[in-house]
């Protein structure tokens, strides 16, 4: 019998009603007592249907009979029936006015989820004109601020439709959690359905959603030609167990997965944060990632961000604000048995995590846009969604609650947004459409709440002799910061692999296997790009054997000369690192330009700037007996020089294995 939270999550529940008005109740007729009595142990066990229909005849049979009305409130407000609760209340303030002070504010509470903001206002100006203690007029007037917050959200909804997924991903069932791959290919969710459909369809909505009636288990689905959902199905592999799994958070590759397992064998607490990766034939054995993630407290609702490298998930753990906080920590590195490895554990602080609890943290793939959900910032009820962005390192803005109709007076969870960032899927029972219980909805996120949008590569990596396909290392590093945004592999056994690129900048781009030449690449987002029109690269890497070669597309000089620019450092630097990891290896850097100009003019420029590379990687402590650089000016041209894309595509830095 516990009441939903509701105004400023704070609801008063009913007492045992038997022991109103010290230990008396409010007739003394005994076997109209004993129909009460009937009623109460019939609601206690989940008999909705019985316990209402002796509450009613008790309090027919004596109409001043307040205990069943009190009861038969409390029942409606558990089946949501705020209308019906309103009234059974209003009857028990005109019997007496006095019998049970919070009746008042139960009403407003009720509503306050009908929506009638005035009248649950009304009813706390009385409240507090019958109540003569301090701090019962003190809430009442912040639960009176807080509907007037929730009247002003309400009464100016954003214009967006929220769109019930349908049933190839919902069903009778709670869905929830979704995670989705940057392309939109593919998603995942949580699913809870009960463990004997038996006994569920004898007990329907009365059986209580915990491990011993319920399960949660992974399901996929992926998108078809027509950009609808197929249905869903068991996440195959070895992820699923008769334990439960939820709250999962994909890649942005789609190739790792990282969720909650509870009260498993291997368990540092009551909850923990596991890890599993894609293969051939599915997923594999889930394993524990250890500290300093786990602890003996509860860890949940992990989300791997799009860099490739930071973990972040709730915890209540000591050192937070208090209640559940959003932690993260530092992916370091695999484990000889393929178990992540985590460090830099940080605590999100204010302005994100409060003294109450937060929830289900997403960072957008832009890396700058935070969404969660929290009953620790002021919101409609339960638990509402907000928006926060990164303002410095370490730093967040103030959150933003997102506002009616994403938020309604129930739990919102879950919101991811897609990398383009024009729309979003949660999860909400708030919204009923054909099913029962949670749902997935889309919807289209107001400009309000959009991210950066992100574009992304995707594509193979192979041996260029063989085809064989390798799972090589990816780096987006952002050449005017030289930070490192995306770190990446690709799969193990197919050598796909997809790579986030935030718009608004230029990015080296490196793909690595040990054994040969690295990938350098070049995407320069700067200004408008179209957002259907993702990155498709294939790419074949060298065997590091004589012969081979690979353009330096990150090594630029500045116009009609031959000194380096400053964003060069981050390519020179991967040359000094492949020179110092193959000690044997001698190279020659080799230069080109396009034909603008004269033949020795041009040939004289592709020496200087093979020259003026080559004394770098001196500089940077490489043998010279292991280095050469030669000058062919526009003599070896790889493509036409009658367009400037072509010009460009000549004008080239490259270096050849000797």
């Amino acid at each position: 019998m516990k009441k939903k939270a509701g105004i400023c999550l704070v609801m008063m529940c009913l007492i045992a009603l038997g022991t109103i008005a010290q230990n008396k109740y409010s007739i003394g007729n005994k076997r109209i007592i004993k129909i009460y009595e009937q009623g109460r142990n019939e609601y206690a066990s989940g008999n909705y249907t019985k316990a209402e229909e002796l509450l009613v005849k008790a309090m027919n049979k004596e109409p001043q009979f307040l205990e069943p009305m009190l009861l038969l409130g409390d029942l409606y407000h558990t089946k949501k029936e705020w209308k019906k609760e309103i009234s059974i209340l209003q009857k028990v303030l005109q019997t007496d006015s006095l019998f049970f002070l919070p009746t008042y504010l139960n009403i407003a509470n009720a509503a306050f989820f009908a929506h009638d903001y005035d009248m649950a206002i009304g009813y706390l100006k009385r409240y507090k004109k019958v109540n003569s203690d301090k701090n019962a007029i003190k809430r009442a007037d912040s639960m009176i601020k807080q509907i007037l917050f929730v009247k002003q959200i309400m009464n100016n909804p954003y214009d967006i439709t929220l769109k019930n997924e349908g049933t190839n991903l919902n069903s009778d069932f709670d869905e929830y959690w979704p995670s989705l791959t940057a392309d939109e290919q593919t998603m995942v969710l949580t699913v809870l359905y009960p463990r004997d459909m038996n006994l569920y369809k004898e007990k329907k909505d009365a059986l209580p959603k915990s491990s011993m009636f319920y399960q949660e288990d992974f399901y996929i689905s992926h998108v078809d030609s027509s950009g609808q959902w197929r249905p869903r199905s068991l996440l195959p592999g070895k992820i699923n167990t008769n334990s439960n799994e939820g709250a999962q958070t994909l890649s942005a590759d789609g190739n790792k997965m990282f969720f909650t397992g509870c009260g498993r064998p291997d368990s540092k607490g009551s909850c923990d944060i596991y890890f599993s990766q894609k293969t051939e034939k599915g997923w594999s054995e889930p394993v524990n990632i250890g500290a300093p993630v786990n602890s003996p407290y509860w860890e949940s609702q992990p989300h791997f961000s799009a860099d490739g490298r930071t973990l972040f998930f709730i915890s209540n753990r000591p050192g937070g604000l208090g209640g559940k906080d959003i932690w993260k920590a530092t992916l370091l590195g695999f484990k000889s048995d393929g178990t992540p490895w985590f460090g830099n554990l940080e605590n999100l602080g204010k302005p994100v995590n409060t003294p109450k609890d937060e929830n289900s943290p997403f960072l957008h793939h832009d890396g700058q846009t935070l969404y969660f959900s929290s009953n620790g910032h002021r919101g409609l009820g339960g638990m509402d969604l907000f928006v926060s962005r990164k303002i410095a390192a370490g730093q967040w803005s103030e959150p933003i609650n997102m506002g009616s109709p994403i938020n309604s007076t129930k739990d919102e969870i879950g919101l991811i947004v897609t990398a383009k960032g024009s729309k979003a899927y949660f999860s909400t029972d708030g919204k009923k459409a054909s099913t029962r219980g949670k749902d997935i909805y889309s919807f289209n996120l107001p400009r309000d709440f959009q991210p950066t949008p992100v574009l992304y590569v995707k594509g193979k990596v192979f041996d260029a002799e063989t085809e064989e396909v390798l799972p090589a290392q990816f780096n987006l590093i952002n050449l005017e910061t030289e930070e490192v945004v995306v770190t990446s592999e690709g799969n193990s056994s197919s050598g796909q692999f997809l790579v986030c690129l935030p718009t608004g900048g230029e990015y080296a781009f490196k793909a690595d296997h040990p054994g040969y030449l690295f990938f350098s690449g070049n995407f320069d987002l700067k200004g408008d790009h179209p957002l259907d029109q993702p990155y498709h690269l294939d790419i074949a890497l060298q065997p590091i054997k004589q012969g081979a070669l690979v353009r330096l597309e990150n090594v630029f000089f500045e116009t009609d000369s031959y000194n380096l620019k400053s964003q060069s450092t981050i390519e020179l630097q991967e040359v000094v690192s492949f020179l110092k990891k193959n000690p044997m290896v001698k190279i020659r850097i080799e230069g080109h330009t396009d034909n603008v100009g004269t033949e020795k003019y041009n040939l004289q420029l592709s020496i200087n700037r093979a020259k003026s590379v080559y004394q770098y990687l001196v500089n940077q402590g490489i043998d010279k007996t292991r280095l050469e650089y030669q000058g062919y000016g526009y003599s070896k041209p790889v493509d036409t020089n009658e367009t400037e894309e072509g010009r460009a595509n000549n004008r080239r830095t490259e270096m050849r294995i000797l």
